[in-house]
């Protein structure tokens, strides 16, 4: 008779520190197995080279690194996630299985087949909040339903949060993981290759004047703590607790991140339709020629420019600098926000739908809360308020001052009537 065991199944929450789902693990009783899987429906749609995926391999390497050291080892696994579980369950004992829970359509659909699947082995199964203070319709109005506008989502939030604060859980590894050793697998047999392109160090010992400094790309003081909570390197507690020491506007933006995914998971329709429906009607022009240039960053404005070249070098981009390129896409070039935010999915390192999407349709107006249609950045003026002196310009554009850079790709008076005119139809 196998010794039974609890399985952990490591997804969004790649750390051993304050993680709620392997904490409830590791106090089963049973010794704990940790696993990790690289989807194959997630993993086809990406480049060999795909830099989120590095990361992901990265920090596996150094949990199983962590795991040796209490003589055990992290079960890397690829392949598709329902069969991958069928093949566990035969070759293992398993007791009771642990996750955290994800909020995306696909992870909802992909976990209940597994949690089907376990059930019908009799095999209990246990899912956990751990990527969010509040989740789903934790933070609801009064009548119950979901928060569709910022401010009073924010509000509620912050009342409830200091009215019962968070803890972060103390992990002991010690005696509680299976023992077993197993060669950690390259890279290239997960089909794929190390990327040149790096995720930076977060900085958050630096905050104090972020509300001050946040708006302005040169002077580069941002973060870059995305990735590690998409990733969940961090835990969101400790994210919140550092934050509330430091500074409220940081904090705001955690609570954002809340509030678009549980927009993403009351409103599910948002992944492919405007949050608001009246905006269905307009008409985008959708020039692929002219996609293409914004793509390329060569759309004669700057500061467009500049973040676009930015962000296919780098896999960032500095969040001002976000909102105009975004802006501009839809209001100028009145191209889909869908075309941006696909593109965005495939090239940011801190990608997460919910955030994303909210964010894209809070650009182009169609989304809750969004921006009045009527307010169109001025990509001229927003150059000279957050980068008089071109430096984050330079910087990504070395041509800015030669032939070589092409001309505005669309007059911004024109570009901004024509704009208006189709909001107001609809």
């Amino acid at each position: 008779m196998k010794n039974k065991i609890s399985i952990f199944w490591f997804r969004r929450d790649l750390r051993f520190e304050d993680n709620t789902g392997l904490f409830h693990a590791l106090s089963s009783g049973y010794k704990v197995l940790p696993i990790f899987i690289f989807d194959e429906e997630i993993l086809s749609q990406l480049p060999v080279n795909d830099a989120r995926v590095s990361f992901i391999y990265d920090t596996l390497f150094e949990l199983d690194k962590r795991l040796k050291k209490e003589a055990s080892s992290l079960l890397i696994k690829k392949g598709n996630v329902i069969d991958i579980w069928q093949s566990l369950l035969q070759k293992y004992e398993v007791a009771s299985v642990y996750f955290n829970k994800d909020y995306e359509p696909y992870a909802i659909e992909r976990d209940l087949q597994v949690q089907k699947l376990l059930k019908t082995k009799k095999i209990k199964s246990f899912s956990y909040k751990d990527q969010v203070i509040y989740e789903e319709q934790e933070i609801v109005k009064k009548d119950g339903k979901p928060y569709t506008v910022y401010t009073p989502y924010k509000n509620e939030w912050l009342k409830r949060y200091h009215l019962e604060r968070c803890v972060e859980k103390d992990i002991v590894l010690k005696d509680r993981v299976l023992n077993w050793n197993s060669i950690f697998p390259s890279i290239e047999t997960i089909g794929f290759e190390t990327s040149d392109i790096k995720v930076k160090l977060f900085q958050i010992d630096d905050l104090h004047n972020y509300h001050n400094v946040r708006d302005f790309p040169y002077i580069d003081k941002t973060s870059y703590v995305s990735p590690y909570l998409r990733f969940g390197l961090i835990s969101i507690r400790k994210m919140v607790i550092h934050a509330l020491q430091v500074n409220q506007t940081f904090l705001n933006e955690l609570i954002w991140r809340e509030f678009f995914m549980q927009i993403l998971y009351n409103f599910p329709r948002v992944v492919t339709e405007n949050f608001k429906t009246k905006y269905n009607a307009i008409v985008w022009r959708n020039n692929q020629d002219e996609f293409q240039k914004w793509c390329k960053g060569e759309t004669g404005y700057p500061i467009v420019d500049a973040g676009m070249k930015e962000l296919n070098n780098t896999g960032y981009m500095h969040n001002r600098v976000r909102m105009i390129v975004a802006s501009f896409l839809c209001k100028h070039l009145l191209i889909d926000w869908r075309w941006g935010e696909a593109y965005f999915a495939q090239k940011l390192l801190d990608y997460e739908l919910a955030s994303n999407n909210g964010n894209w349709q809070w650009a182009a107006s169609t989304g809750c809360d969004a921006v009045p249609y009527f307010r169109i950045f001025n990509p001229t003026t927003q150059l000279k308020r957050f980068d008089s002196k071109y430096d984050y310009v330079k910087k990504w554009l070395p041509n800015l001052n030669e032939l070589s850079y092409p001309k505005p790709i669309v007059d911004h008076k024109f570009a901004r009537i024509r704009a208006l005119d189709v909001f107001k139809k609809v």
